[in-house]
Formats: structure tokens, C-alpha cells, sequence
């Protein structure tokens, strides 16, 4: 089978972010793909780049998207840069892997769907918590009827990066517009999670705050006011009947930092870990039913363990799943990966619950 060459946008050793903690060694192991090209913005970091992953390296992203070899173009950088550079890819008619969040907000993301489907490409947007295997089986465990009928669910994490300090070149995501939010980051990944499982919200309400107003740069002490709320509470019914209840908060706790258990007639399911992004989280699950007192570990399956043997826990983990799937897809004409519609239908949550939580006075 012929390898699918990959491009990926924002790949700077200098500056080490997610296309290098995770999209790098998440595609290393997958047999399926070869990395071919990396750019970055400058020419001094392209050429780290070059030694550093042993590929061509380009000093911006257009020579990169024209690259005859790059079948595939990764764009893992900041939000705010979404919507120029998949707009490029999509001119060029290349397969796109976009992270989440597709774009700032609903409106850029509606507008890249219709240009992907107007250039007849492939996509994928970065939801990979689906693919955690503690995930998948919590989601055959339920369809099994373990729990009984689902009655209620509840999830507490901690966003992380939202707190009361920030470096300089994470400031943007403290102004809401820029689409970089606890909602529509932390939260959204664990809804794409607890909805892959248990179903769509039929009914919500919604609560958001800015908590922390002020926030500190750590480089030099100074302060920016935040727009950005830092913490927000759902509380929705969904179509099974089933009440759920989802909180998230900016910063770290000292306590529990992810923590959601499933409530059934006969049974319930813990999901615990000590990361609050549910996404990049080594997730623990726990279960116990019929005259049980209390829940014990479960032995999780994971019929992929053998080939990411290099990536059993970490950042790469999840996300070398969902490219795995998006192998799998392009070869047998599925679906399954989430794609660009897809990624419309979760921005469409998101501004479903930002509206909610302004219509209670937020």
C-alpha cells in the first residue's frame, strides 16, 4: 500500500507546541503515513526543523501545500490561523487535517465545510477523545446494557490553561473571540466524548463567568483583562431521558482535575484521570453493577495496542487513533473519523451553549 505523504503546518522545534508533542509521533508510528514536509515560520526554526525530523522544511506554509508529495496538510496551529491556512489547503484541492476548533467561530467554520465540499476533498478535524479505548469500551459496555438503563451523568474537569497567569504567546486565548475557550476547547472535547456514548442534548441551560478578570504575564508581571469565560456549567437532558450535568473550570484543582461517572438502573461507570483535558488524558475506568457496592478497575481492550505499542499513554495516543481511523476510512470509503460536517455540528453545540448561558445573564 502506498504510504500518505504528510504536510504538517507548524511544526517548529524552537517553539515546540501540539504538531510536535503529538502529530509527530502519533504519525511515526503509523505505517500507513510518511511525514514528507514540515513548515514553520522562519527560515532559521524550518531548518532545525529539517535536521530535527529529517524531512523537507519550509520557512512558510504555501510551499508546503504545493509540495507534490504531501498528499495530506496537517494545520496544528493556533486558531486564529485556521481559517486562512485550510482555506489554501482547500484551494489547492489536498486533503486537510484541521485541529480543533475548526475556526474561531461558527460562522468560519460553516464557510470552510462548503469550500471542502466544493473542492471534493477528504477532511478531518482533531476530535480524537472518541477514539480512547477507556472511551470505546464504556460506549460497549452501555450498548451491552451493563448499567441498565442510562439515568443520569455528571463530569467535572479543569480546563488547565485558563487560570490567573499565562506566557505571553498564550495570551490570545484570553480573548473570547479569538475561539480559543475552556467551552470550546476542554468542554467541547468531553461533550464529543459523553455524546459519542450516551447521545445528543435534546434540552440545556447554561451558566459561564469570567472568575479570574485579570490575568498575569509571567514573562514580565504586567497584566491583561480577560474576556474569556473561566468557568462553565451545563445542565442538559438528553434524548435518552437521561439528565447530564458538566462543569469545567479554568486552572488546576487541588482535588479531583476529571472526574465522570454514568448512573444507570443497574450499574454504574467511573471515568477518572489526573489531566483535565479528556482528549490527551490517561483515563482510568472503573465499573461496578448488580450487587455491587462500590466500582473496581476494568480490564480495558484495545485491539490496536500491539501497533501503537510506542503510544500507550500520552499526548500521541488518542491521536494517533484518529489518524489511524482516517487510514481506514480513505481505504475502505467510510466515514468514521470526524470530518469538517461533523466539526460544524460541534460548533454548532458550542454556540448553542455560549447563547444559553447569555440568555441566563452571563
Amino acid at each position: 500500500m502506498e504510504k500518505i505523504g504528510v504536510g504538517i503546518i507548524g511544526a517548529s522545534p524552537l517553539n515546540p507546541g501540539w504538531a510536535v508533542a503529538a502529530h509527530i509521533p502519533a504519525l511515526a508510528a503509523l505505517p500507513q503515513y510518511e511525514i514528507r514536509a514540515v513548515s514553520t515560520s522562519r527560515r532559521e526554526s524550518a531548518e532545525v526543523a529539517s535536521k530535527a525530523f529529517g524531512v523537507t522544511a519550509y520557512d512558510n506554509a504555501q510551499d508546503l501545500i504545493y509540495d507534490p508529495g504531501v498528499d495530506l496538510v496537517v494545520v496544528a496551529v493556533r486558531v486564529t490561523g485556521h481559517y486562512a491556512l485550510v482555506s489554501d489547503v482547500l484551494r489547492a484541492r489536498k486533503m486537510v487535517f484541521a485541529e480543533w476548533p475548526l475556526g474561531m467561530n461558527l460562522a468560519e467554520a460553516l464557510d470552510l465545510n462548503t469550500k471542502a465540499h466544493e473542492a471534493g476533498v477528504r477532511t478531518v478535524v482533531g476530535l480524537q477523545a472518541r477514539f480512547s479505548p477507556q472511551v470505546q469500551h464504556a460506549r460497549q459496555l452501555i450498548a451491552e446494557g451493563y448499567i441498565g438503563d442510562v439515568l443520569s451523568t455528571s463530569l467535572v474537569g479543569s480546563a488547565g490553561s485558563w487560570s490567573g497567569i499565562t506566557r505571553r504567546n498564550s495570551s490570545y486565548i484570553f480573548d473570547e473571540s479569538n475561539g480559543a475557550t475552556p467551552l470550546s476547547v476542554s468542554m467541547l472535547h468531553a461533550l464529543d466524548a459523553l455524546t459519542l456514548i450516551l447521545g445528543d442534548c435534546d434540552e440545556l441551560v447554561a451558566a459561564s463567568g469570567v472568575r479570574t478578570p485579570q490575568v498575569r504575564i509571567a514573562e514580565d508581571g504586567s497584566l491583561i483583562t480577560a474576556t474569556t469565560p473561566d468557568q462553565v456549567a451545563l445542565c442538559g437532558k438528553l434524548k435518552s431521558g437521561a439528565i447530564a450535568s458538566v462543569f469545567y473550570r479554568g486552572g488546576q484543582s487541588r482535588g479531583a482535575n476529571f472526574y465522570w461517572e454514568i448512573n444507570g438502573s443497574n450499574g454504574d461507570l467511573v471515568l477518572e484521570a489526573d489531566l483535565g483535558n479528556l482528549q490527551v488524558a490517561d483515563l482510568r475506568l472503573k465499573g461496578g453493577r448488580g450487587t455491587a457496592t462500590h466500582v473496581a478497575d476494568l480490564i480495558v481492550p484495545d485491539p490496536d495496542r500491539q501497533l501503537l505499542s510506542t503510544l500507550a499513554k500520552g499526548m500521541a495516543s488518542n491521536v494517533a487513533r484518529l489518524y489511524l481511523q482516517f487510514a481506514r476510512d480513505l481505504k475502505t470509503g467510510t466515514h468514521i473519523a470526524p470530518d469538517f460536517d461533523y466539526a460544524v455540528a460541534r460548533h454548532e453545540l458550542v454556540d448553542r451553549i455560549r447563547r444559553a448561558a447569555q440568555d441566563l445573564g452571563n
